[in-house]
């Protein structure tokens, strides 16, 4: 593999994530249980579970591998993608973990997870309707078609522009761009420049070319999210065709709009039957649009009813 020259790392800080840069001083509390207190205030983990399905799976997984990469438990040459290493040595896991290592272990790449679990967050809550009503499983799918659509668009971007082969940024910039489609006039900032979400995404790259930074990584993810944007907003409004429709399966197992866990079954059985291992999904959220069905006709409507 022909490595890349060492680019300057470009440091995105939000204007929701000053708070993290601000310096407090606190009080000393009179002693306590820690455990206690932490629960009592939410705490990280409580932060950790409230996150929407994929993003908690998402930001989980990536912070875990960047953490590995760089603490030395696996080498970073481990979970870069090198397409030679996969069709000849079967190391099938450089499909996954391109899009969970962040890169070194520094206040960028702290910043960058930040940014992913904020965007990814952000466009969960409420993504296209894609045929499960604007929730978890429309979400899947979406990242589904952006990690393959990556897969395929990157010999192709490397050859017109040097491109790492990490793609958690990538991804990231994917995420950002379609959610600043679905939510144009949302409002944003980047160091306390306001501006609306729908120029969000070439801010940043404008930022990243004046700063010195990598930049193709940003527009290969942007590219990959405006072709989904295409197929999935354009399409359908100009030449009345569904290209893209949320695959069955992912509705059965996650549902009509937000996932939520199933109860436990009383007893606790789990509520399984048979075979099958997997609950029903909760219906405690409700979707934040109606299903989109599969087009087709409508067989049977209108006419006149006999007999009458």
């Amino acid at each position: 593999i022909k490595l890349l020259p060492k680019a300057k790392a470009l440091l995105f800080v939000p204007s929701d994530a000053q708070s993290l840069l601000s310096l407090q001083t606190h009080s000393k509390m009179p002693p306590t249980n820690n455990a206690q207190q932490l629960d009592d205030t939410g705490g990280p983990q409580a932060w950790f579970k409230a996150l929407p399905l994929v993003t908690r799976y998402w930001f989980g997984a990536a912070l875990i591998t960047t953490c590995a990469g760089n603490f030395g438990f696996v080498s970073p040459m481990k979970l870069i993608y090198i397409w030679d290493n996969i069709w000849q040595n079967f190391e099938i896991w450089r499909f996954l973990t391109p899009f969970l290592f962040v890169g070194k272990f520094d206040f960028n790449t702290l910043m960058a997870l930040y940014m992913l679990q904020n965007f990814s967050q952000r466009y969960e809550t409420e993504p296209y309707n894609t045929g499960a009503g604007g929730g978890t499983a429309d979400y899947v799918f979406a990242m589904m078609f952006g990690t393959i659509m990556i897969f395929v668009s990157f010999p192709f971007i490397n050859m017109l522009i040097p491109t790492p082969p990490m793609f958690a940024r990538t991804l990231m910039f994917f995420v950002l761009y379609i959610w600043s489609k679905r939510h144009p006039t949302a409002p944003a900032s980047i160091w306390g420049i306001q501006m609306k979400a729908i120029h969000l995404p070439f801010a940043y790259v404008i930022l990243s070319v004046l700063m010195g930074g990598m930049y193709s990584d940003l527009l290969h993810g942007i590219a990959a999210g405006h072709l989904f944007y295409f197929l999935v907003d354009v399409v359908p409004i100009v030449y009345g065709k569904d290209l893209l429709h949320t695959p069955q399966f992912l509705v059965d197992q996650l549902g009509v709009g937000a996932y939520v866990a199933p109860a436990a079954a009383a007893g606790g059985g789990g509520g399984a039957v048979g075979n099958n291992t997997w609950q029903p999904p909760g219906r405690a959220n409700p979707p934040s649009e109606p299903a989109r069905p599969a087009r087709g006709h409508s067989w049977g409507s209108g006419g006149t009813r006999l007999g009458s």
